[in-house]
């Protein structure tokens, strides 16, 4: 029997039986050599759901993050990022320290960058600046919050950074929560990016990967420098058997995720309408401020903690909790009910 109501981040989901099947059952062979039928499959599915010519199978989001932006620059290039983005804050640094670049933070309204920010920010390069090469999107955006962005807005952005020559890269590891909470296919949604990448861990969850996609000669150069960070592994095919069986089974639950996000939303509210934004709960992260009910996010996750929730404490005042395929209505309802408890409402 389960004993912990683990809300810290999606990524904690465990496969399912039919993954873990898959797994023992994979059809296995080189992918340095592109000889493994099974991460070829996964590829090849990948491309095609999203309008794609090519995928690439690698560990982590961070690591396709990182593969996109050291493919898409040259050292001292700038690429521009969202100040409250996972690759300018949840990264250790990397796009300084393995691609040689500057980050360029741009402020956002619910995840969106004006245009006119956007535009005055690109740079063509001179003697004394950088030349602004990618303008990096994130959807669902600000981990924390998990905002989707429009299809309209993704088009519109895309469109102006095409016309400075910017290439458009997009952080998509929570891109099935945007697509399911806009009730628009990934395809439709991603039309205008250059290149993007998804999580297999987290809303879909399998154990392990992320799948890259753009134009058949990026991925041929991201495959080569994959291999050069250390990210090329024989026999990918376990791996990637798990990926496709969550391509094949955990997209259309999503929803259900949501469904709970909201739930455990109104109930908060219900206890304290400070302690979270309803109306930005739009897919499957939840919000809790403090800053009006007298409680600290360290000691709130503590005493959570002790009754078997774990939750991830952001900063002083703010807590966030994140629905996957492990959380039931059930715990969202005791989860309520004990930040109830502990608040004295």
């Amino acid at each position: 029997m389960r004993s912990i109501i683990d809300y810290r981040s999606d990524a904690v989901t465990l496969a399912t039986f039919e993954m873990r099947q898959a797994m023992a059952n994979a059809e296995v062979g080189d992918d340095f050599a592109g000889e493994d039928p099974t991460v070829k499959q996964l590829e090849a599915m990948s491309a095609q759901m999203f309008g794609k010519e090519a995928g690439l199978f690698v560990i982590s989001a961070t690591m396709a993050n990182q593969i996109a932006i050291m493919t898409s620059t040259q050292p001292g290039d700038e690429v521009l990022v969202g100040e409250e983005s996972h690759i300018f804050n949840m990264e250790t640094g990397g796009l300084a320290a393995l691609s040689g670049v500057q980050a360029r933070p741009l402020r956002s309204s619910n995840g969106e960058f004006s245009l006119s920010d956007v535009q005055r920010a690109v740079r063509k390069g001179g003697l004394q600046s950088p030349i602004t090469r990618v303008l990096c999107l994130e959807n669902t955006y600000d981990l924390n919050l998990g905002l989707p962005l429009s299809q309209e807005y993704m088009s519109e952005i895309s469109m102006l950074a095409h016309d400075h020559d910017v290439l458009v890269y997009l952080d998509g590891a929570r891109i099935f929560n945007a697509a399911t909470a806009l009730k628009i296919e990934p395809e439709f949604l991603c039309r205008g990016i250059d290149v993007l990448q998804f999580s297999l861990c987290k809303g879909l969850s399998a154990p392990v990967g992320a799948i890259l996609l753009g134009t058949k000669d990026f991925i041929a150069q991201a495959r080569r420098v994959r291999q050069r960070i250390g990210g090329g592994v024989t026999k990918a095919g376990y791996m990637a058997a798990a990926g496709v069986v969550a391509l094949q089974t955990m997209i259309d639950r999503i929803e259900e995720d949501h469904i709970h996000a909201k739930r455990l939303a109104f109930k908060l509210a219900e206890v304290d309408e400070s302690l979270v934004n309803v109306e930005k709960t739009l897919t499957n992260i939840v919000q809790i401020s403090l800053k009006n009910a007298g409680k600290d996010a360290v000691l709130l996750t503590a005493e959570l903690e002790k009754q078997g929730i774990k939750i991830k404490t952001v900063d002083q005042t703010t807590c966030r909790l994140v629905t996957h395929w492990g959380i039931t209505v059930s715990d969202v309802d005791k989860t309520s009910e004990a930040i109830k408890r502990i608040l004295g409402r």
